[in-house]
Formats: C-alpha cells, structure tokens, sequence
C-alpha cells in the first residue's frame, strides 16, 4: 500500500471532515489542487483563513457578517419592516429567504436546532436572545421557519411554548406539495401535511 506524502495525507483528511464529503472525494480534491495552479491553491488558502477572520455575527440577529460590522445589512436597512421576525436555524436559511424576495422583514438565527442526541439544548442555541427580542417589543409576529425535520419541529414547538405569555402571533411555514411535483411521487408525511394546509380558493 502506497504512503502519501504528509502534506497530501493531512489535506485528504481535511476535507473529508466536510459534510458530504467522503474519503475518495477528498482524495480527487486533493490530487485536483496538487495539479492545479500555484494561484488556485493560494486562494483557496486565503479564502479559508480569511472565512473566519474576516467575518463576525451580527449583535442583533446573528446572521453572519463582515468583521468588526455590529450590524448585518438586513438589520440595518431601515426600509425592512421590524414586526416581523422569521426564526431560521442557519445563515444559509436567511439567503434562501431572500432569494424568494417575498419577504422583507427582519431574521433572527438560531445556529442550530434542539437536538439532545448530539447534546444541543436550547442554552447552545439563540433562543434567549430571540424571546428578549419579543420581550422588547420588536416583533408583532414571529414566523418559525425551522426545517420541516424531528429536530426543527421540536425547536418550532418549544419556541412557540416559550413566546405563549408574550402578546406576539406565533406562525410557521406551510408545508405541502413542491410546485411540478406529482402525488404519486410524494410521501406519505408530505401528503398529509398538504391535506391538512389546504386552501380554499378564490
């Protein structure tokens, strides 16, 4: 069996930490950056070092941000309507958010969800943050849109018993059937759930 190079052993095993990323994708990587340019390697590496220096959390949602800025852009545009919070989970929860452009409130991110498998209780997440928020009167209405999993639903129902005794309307994202999908290809979950948030229409 051939010994790698240390140098190459130590970067394979690097990115094979990623998320869905395994050892033989780690491996083609690795290779593919050996063989690349000088210059992509040293952006790469100066991409990654910068990642973290170069970035805070925002004070106020804890979105991510440049560093040393108190304030994301979203919590400091004036012209982002400030009664209406959507809870999210994660940063990239907030770009996918926008992307739809339907929504042009204010965020507030979680940085996870409840999890006590993995030990992840509601002191690890910003969820104090977020009640001290309503507890301010910041919010007319909360929109929960934790992902649609064990762990989200189990935030969003928590959450939702934390914000009980605060005059605030409490809502959560529709789920149902994606738009050009077929019932027969649906689950089971989906279906009920699409049944269940019916509309009338008009």
């Amino acid at each position: 069996m051939a010994i790698l190079p240390a140098p190459v052993q130590n970067l394979i095993n690097a990115l094979a930490r990623l998320p869905g990323i395994g050892p033989k994708t780690a491996s083609r990587l690795a290779f593919y950056l050996l063989r690349s340019s000088d210059d992509l390697g040293e952006q790469l590496a100066r991409a990654l070092t910068e990642l973290k220096s170069a970035t805070g959390t925002c004070s106020i949602c804890y979105n991510i941000t440049l560093a040393g800025q108190e304030h994301c852009e979203i919590c400091a545009n004036p012209q982002r309507a400030d009664g209406t919070i959507c809870v999210v989970e994660e940063p990239m929860d907030v770009l996918a958010m926008e992307r739809t452009g339907g929504f042009n409130g204010r965020y507030h991110v979680l940085q996870g969800v409840l999890s006590p498998i993995e030990g992840i209780g509601p002191d690890d997440l910003k969820i104090r943050q977020l009640v001290e928020r309503v507890r301010n009167g910041e919010a007319k209405e909360i929109i929960l849109a934790t992902n649609p999993s064990m762990e989200g639903d189990a935030t969003a129902l928590y959450l939702r018993q934390q914000l009980l005794s605060y005059p605030v309307r409490v809502t959560r994202l529709a789920r149902g059937l994606p738009v050009g999908s077929d019932l027969e290809y649906a689950d089971q979950n989906t279906l009920l759930r699409a049944l269940a948030g019916r509309q009338e229409i008009s």
